[in-house]
């Protein structure tokens, strides 16, 4: 079971609301004897105490509510982030640049401009998703965002609000944001009664080559169910409650610079079992840092140099070192894409220029022609499936992308039970991922006549229904859910891996 529980420091601050059996005052909750055990009930907690200060009636809320397992908004983290302008101006550099376009540009004496906003809401439409994206990094109830001009628009401060400072018309905004928010968590704790744990999946259902169909995304609720689990499949704009599970399953392709990676280090900044981990994504995404990686530990691939861009001399000496034909790629390519072989010196220049237009570095490694991929999936140190992607028919890779970059035409496969594939290359896999972590992984190979080479690791595979689950079927997903089960298990008892 479930419940939410409303703090406020004074009975008076919720004077012009409706009554509620949720509202608890701030001293009341402190002093409420603290629950135990696996039958003690989930709670969501909403501080909204008028100050937040450091060792304040406010600030023990937060903190007794998460010694107590409670899931509570503000954290004591975004407490302390929002005391530390240090902290908060990384955080928030990405979205100044933002601002001059949303900013009005009239009235040029104006320097100063401030917003409200409520569980990542405000009425201003053209600074909406500014709003949700700040509340996304400081999850608060009430933010006051303060602006200035100086050249140009930034934010100058973020600060928590305050419920009793608010105007009537303030109320009534808050009032519809809280029933928004709250409403989300009672729907959610009707539905999760009867499981024992519950896994976000992340997932877009617009993304063109996703990493799981939407036969194998339900496959893996049906897998959860059968254990007590409920997978719930979330978007990116579920961020603000990603705290209220237990796990996170992302099955979007994964990247640094996008919501994906966010979401990884929230959850397990909240203590949540997370695949793909975000040491993962870090180190499997860039080609760059996988290839330092890989070489370090000294595990076999193809003849790899880095380029810099700005280097024409190295460039122009690469066909000596590598010959032709010569595999160029960006370092965050996924799905083929962002990946080109060249035959001669006139079309690596051509090439490299191109790609180069939105990278400072390369990666250009020697072309081994070979008519399949090894695809070994593995989790938690172990082996999981075996397949063979086929190159796509009159093409050297397994996606041809093609004039239409939407539609994607790739090749055959072939899906084996682990022991059938060549033992060399199982555990070339097993070593490759030893170097990453004990997350859920695919490593491409390519079986030479001299020896397997590593192509890549991925931290997010392709786990499609028809495909990787041809051999294992219904099994593939339940092996993915128990592991989750064991590490929850494991969160919840104290017990490291």
């Amino acid at each position: 079971m479930s419940r939410l529980v409303i703090v406020v420091e004074k009975a008076s601050d919720w004077g012009s609301f409706y009554p509620s059996d949720n509202v608890v005052a701030a001293v009341d909750y402190l002093k409420q004897p603290v629950a135990g055990g696996e039958d003690q009930e989930r709670t969501q907690v909403i501080n909204l105490c008028r100050s937040y200060k450091y060792l304040g009636i406010g600030y023990y809320v937060s903190l007794l509510a998460e010694a107590r397992g409670h899931r509570v908004i503000p954290s004591v983290r975004s407490i302390n982030d929002l005391r530390r302008r240090s902290i908060y101006g990384l955080d928030i550099e990405d979205l100044n640049q933002k601002l001059t376009r949303f900013l009005p540009a009239e009235g040029r004496d104006a320097t100063e401009f401030g917003l409200l906003v409520y569980f990542g809401t405000t009425s201003y439409a053209p600074l909406a998703d500014l709003a949700r994206q700040v509340f996304d990094i400081f999850p608060c109830p009430i933010l006051k965002l303060e602006f200035e001009r100086q050249k140009v628009w930034q934010i100058n401060a973020i600060k928590p609000g305050s419920l009793h400072a608010l105007t009537d018309a303030q109320e009534d905004a808050f009032a519809q944001a809280l029933d928004a928010f709250s409403k989300k968590l009672w729907r959610t704790r009707r539905m999760r009664r009867k499981y024992r744990y519950d896994i976000a999946m992340l997932v877009d259902p617009n993304e063109a080559m996703p990493p799981s169909n939407k036969r194998a995304l339900k496959a893996f609720v049906e897998a959860g169910k059968e254990i007590g689990i409920e997978v719930d499949p979330v978007g990116r704009h579920d961020y603000p409650r990603l705290a209220e599970y237990d796990g996170l399953f992302i099955r979007e392709t994964t990247a640094l610079d996008n919501h994906t990676y966010r979401f990884a280090i929230k959850a397990e900044k909240e203590g949540m079992v997370v695949i793909d981990d975000p040491t993962s994504i870090l180190r499997c995404t860039n080609k760059i840092y996988l290839a330092d990686l890989l070489k370090s530990r000294k595990l076999p691939t193809p003849r790899t140099e880095i380029l810099f861009r700005d280097e024409a001399r190295r460039l122009a000496d690469l066909p000596e070192r590598l010959g032709f034909p010569i595999v160029l790629k960006i370092p965050d390519g996924s799905f083929s894409r962002g990946i080109v072989k060249v035959e001669d010196a006139e079309s690596l220049k051509r090439e490299a220029e191109s790609l180069f237009q939105n990278t400072s570095l390369l990666i250009a490694q020697e072309f081994l022609y070979t008519e399949f991929d090894w695809r070994i999936g593995v989790l938690d140190g172990e082996p999981l499936y075996a397949c063979q992607y086929f190159m796509s028919r009159g093409h050297w890779q397994i996606y041809d992308h093609g004039a239409d970059k939407a539609k994607a035409r790739s090749g055959g496969f072939k899906t084996l039970p682990v022991r059938e594939a060549p033992s060399e290359v199982v555990k070339l896999a097993l070593r490759a991922t030893t170097a990453i972590g004990d997350g859920l992984y695919g490593v491409d190979i390519k079986q030479t006549k001299e020896r397997p080479v590593i192509i890549e690791v991925n931290d997010n595979p392709s786990i499609d229904a028809g495909i990787e689950d041809a051999y294992l079927g219904e099994d593939l997903y339940r092996r993915i859910m128990d592991v989750f089960l064991r590490r929850m298990e494991r969160q919840r008892l104290g017990i490291s891996r």
